[in-house]
């Protein structure tokens, strides 16, 4: 069974929906996703957006993240994990993740794994534009 269902790296707009649908699985008592969003502050100051840059073998490691979550959670019946490069703003979408399983517990566990795996080791970088500004780069999205 293919547990990798979706991955991409892209400059348009992320869908909770697709990987809602995605991972959707008959055999699924559990699915859980992350989305993460851009807010308007970081460490009490104020961001008015921020540009993703991506590595070109961004996609790639996601995929190599996926399937590590995949091999750690056997009971994970589908994996998915899409990520935002280009100009974002506050509120917009920069990545979402799912993971289906047959049990909550097991979801909400792999789901937690795959967005930590995911911001340690794929090739993302985060340019925040803050409101005084100033701007500042983050080393891994």
């Amino acid at each position: 069974m293919n547990q990798i269902r979706l991955i991409a790296v892209r400059d348009t707009a992320l869908s909770v929906d697709e990987v809602r649908a995605a991972i959707a699985d008959p055999a699924a008592g559990g699915e859980v996703l992350f989305v993460g969003t851009v807010r308007d502050n970081d460490a009490d100051r104020g961001v008015i957006g921020l540009s993703y840059s991506a590595h070109p073998s961004a996609a790639d490691e996601l995929r190599r993240a996926a399937e590590s979550i995949a091999a750690k959670y056997p009971d994970a019946i589908a994996v998915a994990a899409v990520h935002r490069v280009g100009d974002l703003a506050v509120g917009d979408l920069a990545v979402v993740v799912g993971v289906a399983c047959a049990h909550r517990a097991e979801a909400f566990h792999a789901c937690h794994a795959l967005i930590d795996e995911l911001k340690a080791s794929v090739p993302v970088w985060k340019h925040q534009r803050f409101t005084d500004g100033s701007d500042q780069w983050v080393g891994s999205a």
